[in-house]
Parts: structure tokens; C-alpha cells; sequence
């Protein structure tokens, strides 16, 4: 089988996401024909049997995914993040937040609701979708006050989540990465290595660039001014059509989710921080939060337990079209891995470079592995073990080659419509996924651009 079949799949689904606007269609249609490249390069023959194989293979994928730890929890945190908003808002702790923030002169413009968001995503740095839930639900009720789109919000805070954790790396990316180099020998240690790339990462940096600017002019372009216009929200509602009560039944959650996130990230890394579990932590946090929300509810007593049971069903049920999108895009990624897309468009690379041009082709190859397969670590684990032996053979500046290796794997996990981190900021800010990814695109290629000529002129000033 020609390993260009292996593209297939990511074709089908940009092709289909463009022509019929179905994220979820376009999962399904890619996941089938990822499966039925398997089958036969696995060796079964072309038969009458072939559409019934494949289906059954891809149902059986979809239920192997959800067997994997992380994958579950990943899943149940979507569906519970539902629920936490939605006591959330019909407690009117939204809107009492929003009136408070308000009030007290921290958010009376939208520039300063946009600073807020940056400010909240930028210090939850420990684990990329925890920054993008607590900046997305303290500021949605916010940018409705202000008349801005939640495709805006979901852009700040996508923007934000994953940049800002692979530049202030003391967090479970920086463990990551660190045992990936751990095993090469580069002049200096792995972390000098990793510290080095900080001011390199010309993606993570230009991308955070922009996303200030947006929000101090308050400007915006392309398909994201027509959501401006439009003020596109998931449901046709906002959080401060409620009542308002008291900010505590917002703040009380919100600071219970922080707190214990970094709680269980120390307490599943044994003490270390960085050796936490992200997705054990993130489950844990979410649910302790839905408890907290109830009781507080409950214990006010304008809610019985029937309706808070209500409440957090009908909010779970608002983002079962998300958390479909994230299932099947966990199934699509364990796919592509199995074909090996990303391997192949690494080899692509791999042959034949000039040595100035390696970390914009390696930038280049990372940027297109993240995003037709959705992951930034598995991106990292494919290209780290090409581009660290390069350094160790050629000589090169392993802090700009590891640099452009992470650069290309943010800008997918960034902008992908099968990433988790863009179906997560999509969920925390109320935003269609497609909107999202439609109004986020021309930002991200900008972006994208201004890095791959960054890494053009640091490759031939550096090498």
C-alpha cells in the first residue's frame, strides 16, 4: 500500500468539514476510512465484505479508545463540565459575578473583560485544558455583557491555554518533553536545552502576540468579525439572561476547581507538580466542583434535589454533540497513529535537508502532524527522536531544533478541529467547534507564517 494512502483520512475530513459544514459527519467519514486502510493493510483482501468490516472496525475502535484511562476521563470531564456550568448559571452566580466584576471597576470595558481572560488563562498554566475551562467560564458571562462573540472568547482562551504552557513549562509539558530528550546527549542537559527554546518558540510567542493585540483594539478579522456581528452562542443563550444572587455560587466552584487541580496534580505526582496526572486531576477537580455547586445550591434552599438533578442532566446534555466530537476525534487520532500519517509526513522531511532549512521544514512537519492528527505530544514523540539525533550528527543548536519541533506541534493542538484542547475551549466558551475552528484559522496561519519565516532567518543566522 503507497504510503500517501495513509493522508487519506485527514483529506476526508477537511474535504467533508468544508463542503457540508458536519464536524461530527466528517469524524465519522475520516474514522471509516482510516479503519478500512487498516483492514486491508493488514492484509485482508477487497470483497463483498469489505463496508461491513470496516463498520464494525470502526465501532470497535470507538469502543477501544474509551477502555484507555486518560481517554475516559477526558470524556466524563467534558460531560461534567456541562453540569458545572449549568448550576453555575442557574444559581445566578454568573450574573452576580458579572455585575461584581463590573461594579468594582476590574471589568467595565471589553478590553478589560479580554485582559481578565488572558490574565485568568495565562496563571492557570499547570495543565493546558484547565486554563481554558477557568478562563472560559469566568468570562461568558462577560463577554455576553459586552455584546463580544463567544467565537472571540474561544479564541483568547485557545490561544492562551496551549502557547502558554509550552513557554512557561513548569507543568506536565515540561516533564514530558523532558524525558523525550532525556536519552540524548547534547552538549548540555536537557533542561538548559528545554530553558534555551523558551525565546525560540516563535509560534507559542507571535500567537500570544496576537491574541494581545486583538484584544487591546478590540479588532478583529475575517470570519471572526462576521461572529462579532452575529453574536453567535451555543443554545441561543446567555449566562446573564438569569437572575443575579450572589457571586459566591460562581467563585466558590471556580476557585474549588483551581485549587484542587493543583491539589491532585500533586497528589498523583507524589508531591512534584510537574509529574502530576492532568487528566486524573482534571476529573477529580471538575467533580468536586459539581459537589461543591450542589451543596451550596441545596443549602440555600431555593433549590430541591430533583431540580439540581434536573439541572446538571440538562447541562451535560447541552455539550453531548462536544463530547461526541471528542470521542470520535480520540478514535480518530488512535487511528491515524496506527496508519501511521504522522510518521510518514515526518519521513517527508527527513530526506534530504539543507541544514539551514531543518528547523523550518522540521517546524513545518510538526505543524502538519498536529494537525491532521490532533495531539501536540504525539507530535513531540515522533519528531524529537528525528531531530535530537540530527544534533547529536550535524551539529545543530538542539535549543532551535527542539524549539521548532514544539512550535509545530502547538500550532495543530491549537487550531485542529480534532484536537481535544480546541474541543475543550469550545465547550468552556459556549462556541460551536466549527465556528471556532472556521473564525480561529486565519489567526493561527498568520501566526504560522510570521514562525516558518522566524525559523528560516534563526536557521541561517544560528547554523
Amino acid at each position: 500500500m503507497a504510503d500517501w494512502l495513509t493522508l487519506v483520512p485527514a483529506l476526508v475530513a477537511i474535504i467533508v468539514v468544508l463542503w457540508r459544514k458536519e464536524v461530527i459527519l466528517a469524524l465519522l467519514l475520516s474514522l471509516c476510512s482510516a479503519e478500512l486502510l487498516i483492514f486491508l493493510y493488514g492484509g485482508q483482501g477487497v470483497g463483498p465484505g469489505l463496508l461491513l468490516d470496516g463498520g464494525i472496525q470502526t465501532l470497535e475502535r470507538i469502543v477501544a479508545v474509551t477502555r484507555d484511562g486518560d481517554n475516559a476521563r477526558i470524556l466524563m470531564f467534558s460531560l461534567l463540565v456541562g453540569g458545572l456550568l449549568a448550576y453555575m448559571r442557574d444559581s445566578g452566580g454568573v450574573s452576580a459575578t458579572v455585575k461584581l466584576l463590573v461594579d468594582k471597576g476590574i471589568a467595565r470595558t471589553p478590553r478589560q473583560a479580554g485582559l481578565l481572560t488572558f490574565f485568568i488563562s495565562s496563571v492557570t498554566f499547570i495543565e493546558s485544558n484547565l486554563s481554558s475551562l477557568t478562563a472560559g467560564i469566568s468570562s461568558r458571562g462577560l463577554f455576553d455583557k459586552f455584546k463580544m462573540s463567544r467565537a472571540r472568547l474561544a479564541y483568547i482562551i485557545d490561544s492562551t491555554s496551549a502557547p502558554i504552557c509550552i513557554i512557561i513549562l513548569l507543568n506536565g509539558w515540561g516533564a514530558y518533553i523532558l524525558g523525550l530528550l532525556s536519552t540524548y546527549s547534547l552538549g548540555d542537559n536537557a533542561v538548559s536545552v528545554l530553558i534555551g527554546s523558551i525565546p525560540l518558540n516563535f509560534y507559542a510567542l507571535f500567537t500570544l502576540s496576537v491574541v494581545l493585540y486583538t484584544i487591546i483594539t478590540g479588532k478583529v478579522y475575517g470570519p471572526m468579525r462576521k461572529s462579532e456581528q452575529e453574536l453567535h452562542t451555543l443554545a441561543a443563550h446567555t449566562e446573564i439572561d438569569v437572575k443575579p444572587t450572589h457571586a459566591s455560587f460562581m467563585l466558590v466552584p471556580l476557585l474549588t476547581l483551581v485549587g484542587s487541580m493543583i491539589g491532585f496534580m500533586l497528589m498523583t505526582g507524589n508531591g512534584r507538580l510537574v509529574s502530576g496526572s492532568g487528566s486524573q486531576s482534571v476529573l477529580y477537580a471538575t467533580t468536586l466542583a459539581c459537589l461543591v455547586a450542589y451543596c451550596m445550591m441545596l443549602l440555600s434552599k431555593r433549590f430541591k434535589h430533583q431540580q439540581l438533578v434536573d439541572i446538571g442532566f440538562k447541562g451535560m446534555s447541552e455539550l453531548l454533540p462536544l463530547v461526541t466530537i471528542v470521542l470520535l476525534s480520540l478514535a480518530l487520532g488512535s487511528s491515524l497513529k496506527l496508519l501511521g500519517t504522522g510518521t510518514f509526513i515526518a519521513s517527508i522531511v527527513n530526506d534530504s535537508l539543507p541544514l539551514v532549512l531543518i528547523p523550518a521544514l522540521l517546524f513545518l512537519a510538526g505543524a502538519l502532524i498536529s494537525f491532521t492528527t490532533g495531539t501536540s505530544w504525539g507530535t513531540f514523540a515522533i519528531l524529537i527522536p528525528i531531530g535530537m539525533p540530527m544534533v547529536e550528527l550535524l551539529g545543530l543548536p538542539p535549543s532551535l531544533v527542539l524549539a521548532a519541533i514544539l512550535s509545530g506541534g502547538v500550532f495543530g493542538d491549537h487550531c485542529s478541529p480534532i484536537s481535544d484542547s480546541t474541543a475543550v475551549s469550545s465547550v468552556a466558551s459556549g462556541c460551536d467547534l466549527l465556528e471556532h475552528v472556521k473564525t480561529q484559522l486565519p489567526y493561527a496561519l498568520f501566526c504560522g507564517t510570521l514562525a516558518l519565516m522566524a525559523f528560516v532567518a534563526a536557521g541561517v543566522t544560528m547554523i
